[in-house]
């Protein structure tokens, strides 16, 4: 895997900065956040089933999704997208059931690197250091990187 998860986590402070590159157009990562029938094959960790409840990627609207490890445990998440502008950004909460009381602010940018390439830039910002050391604690960081590969996958058969 050439392209690598990129985060950075500063001590003492509640955020998670992330970057990934894709080797596809900023339109075809875009789409794969947008679609949900996309989304589903993509986002999670490799194993996990992703059942989408709802997904309307679109300024005011909002999710909920649920991933189901191969144990048939299942992980519910949803949140509303403020802000999401085509090919350039989406701004969202992020909500995890079992912990509702740490909800996050997440943005994302998406970069046109030129030659089909993009660059995916994130921030989520959560309600407590604890909280977000506590989403590192669950595996984060692993399933991100999963799906982004899942990702690279997905765009690369588009193309």
């Amino acid at each position: 895997m050439s392209n690598a998860l990129t985060l950075d986590i500063p001590a003492g402070m509640p955020w998670i900065d992330f970057t990934r590159e894709f080797d596809a157009p900023v339109g075809a990562v875009f789409n794969a956040h947008r679609d949900p029938d996309l989304v589903s094959q993509w986002l999670g960790p490799r194993g996990y089933e992703m059942v989408v409840e709802r997904w309307d990627f679109t300024t005011g609207g909002g999710y909920r999704y649920l991933h189901r490890n191969p144990d048939g445990m299942e992980f519910g998440f949803r949140g509303t997208f403020h802000t999401v502008r085509e090919n350039d950004l989406a701004i969202q909460t992020f909500e995890y059931d079992g912990a509702p009381d740490e909800v996050s602010i997440d943005f994302m940018w998406f970069e046109d690197l030129g030659g089909g390439r993009t660059r995916l830039h994130g921030r989520s910002i959560g309600r407590t250091v604890e909280g977000r050391d506590a989403m590192l604690d669950s595996g984060m960081e692993k399933g991100m990187a999963e799906g982004y590969e899942r990702l690279d996958d997905l765009v690369a058969q588009a193309g």
